[in-house]
């Protein structure tokens, strides 16, 4: 099994920055594709961000320009940096791994921008 431990949520305000880690136990290449979801009260999980092993990225269209998803291979870490956020940012964001057989989930990190 994948574990996966995200970090870096907190409390931040409007406009400013946030880099979110989700750290694996294994190497991200070994894995299918890794993203981040977020959860916002009232709304179902969503997906946010996501690298595939070859490179490829895919965002949202809410956070388009202002998130970047990025990876460092040594430290088999996923970073998820968030620029010029809104209060509609707010929520639980969780790391996922997807191995096509499995789906793994981290323990999910708060993020809230206040206004």
């Amino acid at each position: 099994q994948v574990q996966l431990v995200e970090s870096g949520g907190g409390l931040v305000q409007v406009g400013g920055s946030l880099r979110l880690s989700c750290a694996a136990s294994e190497s991200i290449f070994s894995i299918n594709a890794m993203g981040w979801y977020r959860q916002a009260p009232g709304n179902q999980r969503e997906l946010v961000a996501s690298i595939t092993r070859s490179g490829r990225t895919n965002y949202a269209d809410p956070v388009k320009g202002r998130f970047t998803i990025s990876r460092d291979s040594a430290k088999n870490t996923v970073y998820l940096q968030m620029n010029s956020l809104k209060f509609e940012d707010t929520a639980v964001y969780y790391c996922n791994a997807d191995r096509g057989q499995s789906n793994y989930w981290g323990q999910g990190t708060q993020v809230t921008v206040s206004s």
